[in-house]
């Protein structure tokens, strides 16, 4: 039986004015997100650099919201303790540049005082990462590819997350599903339906004109 959990949003500010980011995050704050999606991107696992350890940082002084820190990097082994070190609270690295690694980092995650989590993108199967599952504190399913915000949802992924809350749900464990593009009013449904419980959006929640309503009805 699907465990029902209380859904949670977490905005991307890959969608933020980087020129007052800390005045964004404390905006999302007051608006009730619940966490803040920080998309750390190299220009070598994915097509676009957008910033690393000091970004998340300097956040951890304005916000006492989760830093959610989405690693789409090569070799993220280099780099997980100094991210939590910056203070992220939760560090989910890609099955697609870890491999047979994956368990590991995920554990030096842990050992570093941050929760863990798995990424697959779209076209990963949820066999590569079913070992690593009971490992995790969250696992995230990419819909759409890494690398850019504004892209168009991709429903097929929506039974991976079926099969991922089967499998969770099947151990009796108690971990976060989350999903990652595309996120608006309808496909949040959809998402939510599905299993996952944390919603990443970007563009749906800074461009609408109330970010406070816009994060309530993703909630609903």
């Amino acid at each position: 039986m699907k465990k029902v959990k209380k859904v949670k949003i977490a905005p991307s500010i890959l969608s933020a004015d980087f020129s007052k980011m800390g005045e964004e995050v404390r905006s999302l704050e007051e608006c009730g997100a619940d966490m803040i999606h920080c998309d750390v991107m190299d220009g070598v696992f994915v097509p676009n650099i957008t910033f690393g350890i000091k970004m998340v940082a300097d956040l951890r002084k304005v916000t006492s919201l989760p830093l959610d820190c989405h690693l789409m990097i090569v070799h993220p082994e280099n780099f997980v303790e100094k991210f939590a070190a910056a203070g992220a609270d939760i560090i989910t690295v890609h099955y697609e540049a870890c491999k047979d690694n994956l368990a590991d980092v995920l554990k030096q995650i842990k050992g570093a005082g941050a929760r863990c989590g798995a990424v697959i993108n779209p076209d990963t199967p949820v066999s590569a990462i079913a070992n690593a599952i009971p490992l995790c504190d969250m696992v995230l399913v990419m819909s759409v590819f890494p690398g850019f915000g504004g892209q168009k949802f991709i429903s097929s992924v929506l039974e991976k997350v079926r099969e991922i809350r089967a499998l969770i749900d099947g151990l009796g464990l108690d971990i976060d599903v989350q999903i990652d593009g595309g996120i608006n009013e309808e496909t949040a449904a959809l998402a939510r339906e599905a299993g996952a419980n944390i919603l990443v959006s970007g563009n749906t929640i800074f461009k609408a004109e109330s970010r406070a309503e816009m994060i309530g009805k993703l909630k609903a």
